[in-house]
């Protein structure tokens, strides 16, 4: 959605992509190689990528992790793995792009959770729930901190994705009624945009017919 919109796009992580990337992403600058749970990496890669692209106008935060762990047989560890994944990417790609974005008129920050887990925890779930529960809060405080800079922070929450992976592990499920990763990128593309400015700290859920 957003190359639909012209819009020259960075995208930061670990490794290379694990598939082709679509054609539309075709002229995308890749920064890999970056831990965005380690503050200083993140706040590095952001600073390039402004100076690759100019100036950074908007963030989207889509970093994530799932565990199934029960509490009492599970590890505190797994706890630490998805806070560090869930959150801490978040919260040091967000701070490191601050002094960027603040610059602008309008500049956007959007988080990706997901539906369920940050409202109600499940067995199994528990580590998973919280850190998706600690994103919307720091949803939250960041849009508090800068409603009055021009910046807006929300995050959107959708379902099952309709992606080769979960059609794999759920082959019996009916996948029209899961939201189709371009439906996401829409929402997203809203939130991004200048007619979005009047919403702020928002949960947006995508739970298509979930």
């Amino acid at each position: 959605m957003l190359e639909a919109r012209s819009a020259r796009i960075v995208l930061i992580g670990r490794s290379a992509p694990r598939h082709a990337l679509p054609a539309s992403l075709a002229d995308a600058c890749l920064i890999t190689g970056v831990d965005l749970s380690d503050a200083d990496a993140a706040r590095d890669a952001m600073n390039t990528a402004a100076q690759r692209l100019g100036g950074l106008n908007v963030l989207v935060n889509v970093a994530g992790a799932f565990r199934w762990e029960t509490i009492g047989d599970g590890s505190a560890d797994t706890w630490q793995t998805l806070f560090d994944i869930n959150v801490k990417t978040a919260l040091n790609a967000s701070k490191g792009a601050l002094a960027h974005l603040t610059t602008h008129d309008h500049g956007r920050i959007v988080n990706t959770s997901a539906r369920w887990p940050p409202l109600k925890a499940g067995a199994g779930m528990g580590a998973y729930a919280a850190s998706n529960a600690a994103l919307l809060r720091l949803t939250e405080a960041l849009a508090e901190e800068l409603k009055d800079r021009s910046v807006t922070v929300n995050t959107v929450l959708p379902s099952i994705i309709d992606t080769p992976e979960n059609r794999k592990d759920m082959p019996d499920t009916d996948v029209s009624r899961w939201v189709k990763p371009e439906q996401i990128g829409a929402v997203i593309g809203f939130l991004l945009s200048a007619d979005a400015q009047c919403i702020t700290g928002a949960s947006i859920p995508i739970a298509g017919r979930i």
